[in-house]
């Protein structure tokens, strides 16, 4: 979602496309998380809830679907920032789907139903080509600025 605000500062066409293609596929990620996360807790009884630790978050949502981390937070506009700095949207960029993809690692580390592993494995594989991906329209900027002062200026503001 944040890389779709992020296009409008990009300095040249293909950057946009990249941030739209990504930003695009990314709410199609989400909603295959929650796809997983409704089969995971669809049917579950009282018993199950309680035992699981997940009676706190059934007393607010019951089993409807609310984006938080596993530590708790929920969602919040944090996560679609844009700061209008091509360069530094796409550092933070590089760095997201790093977070992403260390976030699945740890997921297949602990699941085993094949039912969530495979989905998430997919994921995983997306966040590695998003970072190349990322990486491409970087260079494709910095090539765009002198190299002397990549850093001293905003390429969408700064002429």
């Amino acid at each position: 979602m944040r890389y779709l605000n992020q296009r409008y500062a990009a300095p040249c066409r293909e950057v946009q496309g990249i941030l739209t293609d990504i930003g695009t596929e990314e709410l199609g990620h989400m909603e295959m998380v929650s796809a997983i996360l409704y089969q995971l807790t669809r049917g579950l009884s009282m018993k199950e809830i309680k035992e699981s630790g997940f009676d706190a978050y059934f007393v607010d949502h019951t089993t409807g679907i609310y984006p938080a981390a596993a530590s708790g937070p929920a969602f919040t506009a944090d996560y679609i920032q844009s700061t209008g700095d091509p360069l530094a949207d796409l550092h933070e960029d590089l760095a997201a789907e790093q977070k992403a993809r260390l976030t699945y690692d740890n997921i297949l580390r602990l699941a085993d139903d094949p039912d969530v592993r495979d989905p998430i494995k997919f994921l995983r594989e997306r966040e590695i080509v998003h970072y190349q991906r990322f990486g491409e329209g970087l260079r494709k900027i910095q090539d765009m600025l002198d190299s002397r002062n990549f850093y001293a200026f905003n390429p969408s503001f700064d002429k």
